[in-house]
């Protein structure tokens, strides 16, 4: 044989060894824009995510292969946060619950909650979910939960969700709510408003409205309502709120309106559930007649609402 040949040989050899001694590489999953789309509660789900800090929503699992079967047809929580930013948890009750708010993302926020939900059934009594790999490409919350169980979803006050009742004393209890309302951002849904939440941040009031429309058709009659000066929220002439901006979450629109001071006692904490978000249910009604009009006018828009809907995306807030 040849140097030449000889040179050949080895190379081809060194690369074959290298080869079998290199891991794979995971698989990367797609990006998905908009990875609750086809979910019941979509809305809620991105509000979950994003925008409350202590929610529940109780889901039901099928029949689907991917789980296991002890766990078939079982109800689980998603919910807003877990102790320590673990992705799911195992209470001392045998509830599952899984989190919707963590720190590692592949892309396909879907994915991520799926891939946390398998693992977290598969835990022990009592403890918690900690995982340190992206997940590879796999099945979706579409294809886990069962698409007739009417979701449950609920505000919560505090993190005591996260213990099983009664597993906690009334004093340890009482300290985890206390705690909970330092670092909880005040959260009221608006009556008679779908997917409209009232909060309290640095002592001011806002209303987050999370729209399920296609983003780029809400973004048009947003600017056709704003540009025609009618996008303030008010009741018999007295203004409740100004239209403050938006902002995107996974592929639909949240805009934000900032609330009149002085509305509400104070603490918050002493009112109760609705009080100040009640004030808003007229107004926003109002406002959603006066949107949706704007979606089922297919007219382009004018230079006036081209300028309303430039000056809307280029100054998204984030709240």
């Amino acid at each position: 044989m040849s140097k030449k040949s000889q040179r050949r040989a080895r190379a081809q050899a060194k690369k074959a060894a290298q080869a079998v001694q290199s891991p794979a590489k995971p698989k990367k999953v797609e990006f998905v824009a908009r990875p609750f789309a086809g979910l019941k509660n979509e809305a809620e789900l991105v509000a979950m995510a994003q925008i409350i800090p202590a929610a529940t929503m109780t889901v039901k699992l099928n029949d689907s292969e991917h789980i296991p079967a002890a766990h078939r047809g079982a109800t689980v929580e998603l919910a807003t946060l877990l102790p320590d930013l673990t992705q799911g948890m195992r209470r001392a009750d045998d509830c599952y619950l899984v989190a919707m708010q963590t720190t590692k993302h592949s892309g396909d926020a879907s994915r991520d909650v799926a891939y946390a939900l398998l693992n977290t059934l598969e835990l022990e009594n009592n403890t918690g979910l900690q995982l340190s790999t992206l997940p590879e490409p796999g099945p979706r919350l579409q294809d886990l939960l069962d698409a007739d169980f009417e979701p449950v979803f609920q505000l919560h006050d505090s993190f005591g969700f996260w213990a099983a009742p009664g597993e906690l004393s009334d004093e340890e209890l009482n300290n985890l709510v206390n705690q909970s309302r330092d670092e909880i951002v005040a959260t009221r849904q608006v009556p008679g408003v779908e997917h409209a939440f009232w909060c309290r941040m640095g002592g001011k009031e806002y209303v987050r409205w999370v729209r399920e429309e296609d983003e780029d058709a809400f973004f048009n009659a947003l600017a056709k309502v704003h540009a025609a000066r009618e996008s303030e929220l008010s009741d018999d002439g007295a203004s409740l709120g100004s239209f403050l901006g938006a902002f995107r979450a996974y592929g639909i629109a949240i805009p934000v309106w900032q609330l009149e001071p002085g509305t509400t006692a104070e603490p918050v904490w002493q009112l109760e559930p609705g009080t100040t978000a009640e004030q808003l249910t007229a107004p926003m009604q109002a406002l959603g007649a006066r949107l949706q009009a704007a979606l089922a006018d297919d007219a382009t828009l004018n230079a006036d609402e081209r300028r309303a809907k430039a000056g809307i995306i280029s100054r998204q807030v984030n709240l």
